[in-house]
């Protein structure tokens, strides 16, 4: 690293170095990257809303608090992108919905107010799927983001806006949230690096509520080491939280830093990496695969039977929870209010107007289905149905982390499709999270990281790391390992240039 290099192209860690050492400013550093979205998010649409106010008296502080001679934490003045999921006081809070329409929360979620606490420079909210329904960010009632690798392409989705602007390099750091592979399909598809964590390891209090069970915060980076320092700064108990899990926190930092995979036993799951993938893709894990091997590890081959129902328990389960979770939205407590204009109508008629103007038509046939799905003569059949499968799948986990430490397969089937390509088409746009929806419904965690291009059409390839609950540092020992060997192979890191831009 330079002082004279672009701010932009630095590394979380390297850009937290700087700071502290009095290299470069805070201030400095967010202008930089507050310039940087002027210039190109035209293009991207990976924001929703900017703060350049609030980011620039953010950064002012870190470098007061550093004059002063405080001790700066980990990432203090490093600028982050926050999914507009996540509330944020005083901030435009959507979802990527016209419901939540101007709604300026009265209060940080615990995953703001922690990185607030932190000196995270926090730039702005992200565009996202409304209401985290989405494989390809197309659903925005704001519309799309477009992939800064392609902008005819998907950025991935729910969480496209975090991952498109850490592509574009507007921001170092981003955070996601993971519902079906809402941070992972989108790390794949932009050349990124997303974790789900394990569930419960990050708070969901004041992130508004999807799927209950099976929503996560976590975090994102264009490296696996920026990723656990982030990772570190949100993580933790939170009495806030009733599923906030009270346990220590494992030491992904050090686990990031350490990068050996020497003895470790690695499964490749066989129902999630035959047929069905593009031949890029399984070329770019075929070679990370021999790749780990190299490294000293021991990878073999392993059977989780259940795993190709889950997309199917999947679609029940999630479309039951946010038909309950959605009743809220109901033009009376907050946000878009349609139709009291009209005559004298009832409070029926307003909820109804409301959700029929505010709703997408996503969000509409999800809230459809979960509904019906847990109607009276219904429930068993369907919703108790995909509850029984999902604990068959936990089994499958469980089973198979007694025989190994981690597994891996590929993040999405294909690299990034084109946009509208998949929009008609919702079971082929849902198929997109089939590798990473198991570990959602077992509560597991995950990580995808970029492992090069595709041959056929030069765009990223994830691959997926799966470890056991509360083993979130293998994720970082694996992908670190594996990214440093990559690193040394390529010459070069995947996201040195912004392809489109």
């Amino acid at each position: 690293m330079s002082l004279g290099a672009d701010l932009i192209r630095f590394t979380a860690s390297e850009t937290a170095a700087a700071i502290s050492a009095g290299e470069v400013s805070a201030v400095e550093v967010a202008q930089a990257h507050l310039d940087r979205i002027a210039a190109v998010d035209g293009r991207v649409h990976a924001f929703l809303h900017v703060d350049t106010e609030g980011a620039l008296e953010a950064a002012a502080a870190v470098d007061a608090s550093r004059a002063a001679g405080e001790r700066l934490s980990p990432l203090a003045g490093v600028p982050l992108a926050l999914k507009d999921v996540l509330t944020q006081r005083g901030i435009p809070t959507t979802c990527g919905s016209r419901i939540l329409e101007g709604w300026r929360p009265p209060y940080d979620s615990t995953v703001t107010a922690r990185l607030k606490a932190a000196g995270v420079v926090i730039l702005g909210k992200t565009n996202m799927d409304e209401f985290a329904m989405g494989s390809s960010t197309e659903h925005s009632a704001y519309g799309p983001t477009h992939n800064p690798w392609d902008l005819d392409r998907i950025p991935g989705g729910s969480g496209g806006g975090s991952a498109a602007a850490l592509a574009a390099f507007e921001a170092p750091l981003a955070i996601g949230t993971d519902t079906g592979g809402s941070i992972r399909q989108p790390a794949a598809v932009t050349g990124t690096v997303g974790v789900k964590p394990t569930y419960g390891g990050v708070s969901r209090f004041g992130l508004v509520a999807l799927a209950s069970s099976l929503d996560q915060a976590g975090p994102c980076a264009r490296t696996v080491l920026d990723t656990a320092l982030l990772h570190a700064t949100i993580a933790g108990h939170d009495p806030l939280d009733s599923t906030s899990a009270d346990v220590p926190v494992p030491d992904v930092v050090a686990a990031a830093l350490r990068a050996d995979v020497r003895g470790m036993r690695i499964g490749v799951v066989k129902e999630l990496s035959g047929e069905g993938y593009q031949a890029g893709v399984r070329q770019r894990f075929d070679e990370s695969v021999a790749i780990l091997t190299e490294l000293g590890a021991e990878v073999v081959e392993v059977a989780c039977p259940n795993f190709p129902y889950a997309l199917a328990a999947y679609y029940l389960i999630l479309p039951s929870e946010a038909s309950s979770n959605l009743a809220k939205f109901d033009g009376v407590r907050f946000g878009l209010r349609v139709g009291e204009d009209d005559g004298s109508p009832s409070i029926e008629q307003v909820m109804g107007r409301t959700r029929a103007a505010g709703f997408g038509p996503e969000v509409i046939r999800r809230i459809m289905l979960g509904t019906y799905a847990l109607s009276s003569g219904y429930y068993d059949a369907y919703y108790g149905q995909a509850q029984k499968v999902r604990t068959l799948i936990a089994r499958d986990f469980a089973a198979a982390f007694e025989k190994v430490d981690v597994l891996i397969s590929p993040t999405a089937p294909t690299t990034a499709f084109k946009l509208g390509e998949k929009l008609d088409d919702p079971v082929a746009m849902y198929l997109n999270d089939i590798a990473t929806i198991p570990a959602n419904l077992a509560g597991t965690p995950g990580m995808s990281l970029p492992v090069g291009l595709a041959p056929e059409d030069g765009l990223p390839v994830g691959l997926q790391i799966m470890a056991p609950a509360m083993a979130d540092d293998r994720l970082y020992n694996v992908g670190a390992a594996l990214e440093a060997a990559l690193l040394r192979q390529w010459g070069h890191p995947i996201l040195q240039e912004a392809p489109s831009l």
